[in-house]
C-alpha cells in the first residue's frame, strides 16, 4: 500500500491574502508531492509497507534519512492543510480554549508563545502545538521535517496544530518576512479542526 498526496479541500487561491494561490499550488503540487513519492519508494519492499504513517513515525530509526525526512514532509503536510480553512481564524472554544488558557495564561499569551517558536526555529522547520495525555498541551518546535510524534524530537504528545516555516511556504509572498507569515497564519486557522483532533488526541 502507498500513500497518496491529499487533495486539498480548497481552492489554491482560497487562503488569499494571508497565502497567495501561487505558493499553495507550488507547496502542494511539488513539495508535498515530491515527499510522498519519494517516502513511498523509501518504504517499497520494507517491513513499513503497508503500516500507516503515525506507526512508522512513532517506531522511527532516525538514523534512516529517507524514510524520516519524507514521511515527517507526509505527514508534516498532510495535517498543515487540514488546519487551515479560508473561514478560519478567531479563536478556539471549548475544551482546547480552556487547555490553552490552562498552559498559558490566555489565548493572546500562547499566541506569543507559538509566534516566538516559528519565529526562532533556526532554519527550515515547524511550530507545533501538540496535545498530552490527559489534555495539557504543550508548544514547541522542530527541525527539518522533524515533528513530535518521532522518538527523542523534545517535543511530546500528539501534534494538533503546525505551522511550516521553511522558506518554500512563503518566500513568494513574503521574502524574508517571517514574522508577517506567522500572524498572517492565525487567520486561517481552522479551530474547529484543530478541536476535534484535541478531543481524539487527549
Amino acid at each position: 500500500m502507498s500513500f497518496e498526496l491529499p487533495k486539498l479541500n480548497y481552492a489554491f487561491d482560497a487562503l488569499e491574502p494571508n497565502i497567495d494561490a501561487r505558493t499553495m499550488e507550488i507547496h502542494h503540487d511539488k513539495h508535498h508531492a515530491g515527499y510522498t513519492s519519494k517516502l513511498n519508494a523509501a518504504i517499497e519492499g520494507t517491513d513499513l509497507d503497508g503500516k500507516t504513517i503515525e506507526n512508522i513515525l512513532i517506531n522511527l530509526d532516525k538514523s534512516n534519512g529517507a524514510v524520516r525526512n519524507n514521511g515527517g514532509g507526509y505527514y508534516n503536510h498532510s495535517l498543515f492543510w487540514e488546519i487551515m480553512s479560508p473561514n478560519g481564524g478567531g479563536a478556539p472554544s471549548g475544551e482546547l480554549a480552556d487547555a490553552i488558557t490552562n498552559a498559558y495564561g490566555s489565548f493572546e499569551a500562547f499566541k506569543d508563545a507559538f509566534s516566538k517558536a516559528a519565529a526562532t526555529q533556526f532554519g527550515s522547520g515547524w511550530a507545533w502545538l501538540c496535545v498530552l495525555e490527559g489534555g495539557k498541551v504543550e508548544v514547541c518546535s522542530t527541525p527539518n521535517q522533524d515533528n513530535p510524534l518521532m522518538p527523542g524530537t523534545g517535543c511530546g504528545g500528539t501534534p494538533i496544530l503546525g505551522l511550516d516555516v521553511w522558506e518554500h511556504a512563503y518566500y513568494l509572498n513574503y521574502q524574508n518576512r517571517r514574522p508577517d507569515y506567522i500572524n498572517a497564519f492565525f487567520n486561517v486557522i481552522n479551530w474547529d479542526e484543530v478541536s476535534t483532533r484535541y478531543a481524539q488526541g487527549k
